[in-house]
């Protein structure tokens, strides 16, 4: 006789949270940067080859860090949060909830909070949202019994959406013996160091004029 067969838990795909508009903005805002400086490096004189050497070390590293380099990862075991210049490692068994005020965060069981640079909250998106429920709120009252609306997709704004999404999976993963830990915090020197060494040569240039 064969033994009954446990119930599988369901597994969930890593997921990424990103900024579309931050991805944009950086690649285009790079771009005119690399633009500039070869021009500069290549065509200047007397010392403008160097300022622009400077404003590269110092302005790019600024860009990807505020554009490129948000980014929230999820798999089943902890939340990566990628923010400009700090990178947090959460398990899930440290994560007391997510919020989403005027900006998105994530509060620990130990009493922190770190934001979600990755997840931006609109407000012009979530009074929109707003006006959406009210209007289908409305057409739900004068509708006849029986009668079903057309799904126009979430009521909510996308970072609301988004929080949402992350409290959903606080239970669920919570309790899990690979999930347990504490939060680690690493400061992003790949990012740092490049962005002091521009403006410490900067000031350097234009002290020596």
């Amino acid at each position: 006789m064969s033994s009954p067969k446990s119930p599988v838990e369901p597994t969930y795909a890593d997921r990424v949270y990103r900024s579309l508009g931050g991805i944009i903005g950086g690649t285009l805002l790079l771009g005119l940067i690399t633009w500039l400086a070869i021009d500069a490096i290549v065509r200047g004189t007397g010392r403008t080859p160097w300022f622009a050497v400077a404003a590269v070390l110092l302005v790019v590293p600024l860009v990807v860090a505020l554009s490129l380099r948000p980014a929230v990862l999820v798999s089943a075991d902890r939340v990566l949060i990628r923010n400009p210049f700090r990178t947090v490692n959460l398990p899930w068994g440290a994560i007391e909830d997510f919020r989403a005020g005027y900006s998105s965060e994530v509060w620990t069981k130990a009493g922190g909070k770190f934001q979600l640079w990755a997840v931006p909250v609109s407000l012009r998106q979530r009074n929109r949202a707003a006006r959406r429920r009210e209007r289908q709120g409305k057409a739900g009252r004068a509708n006849t019994v029986g009668t079903q609306l057309p799904d126009h997709g979430s009521q909510l704004a996308p970072a609301d959406q988004t929080i949402s999404d992350l409290r959903g999976l606080i239970e669920h993963n919570a309790g899990r013996p690979t999930a347990q830990g504490e939060p680690q915090v690493r400061w992003a020197f790949e990012l740092i160091v490049p962005a002091v060494i521009g403006a410490v040569l900067m000031i350097v240039l234009f002290a020596i004029g």
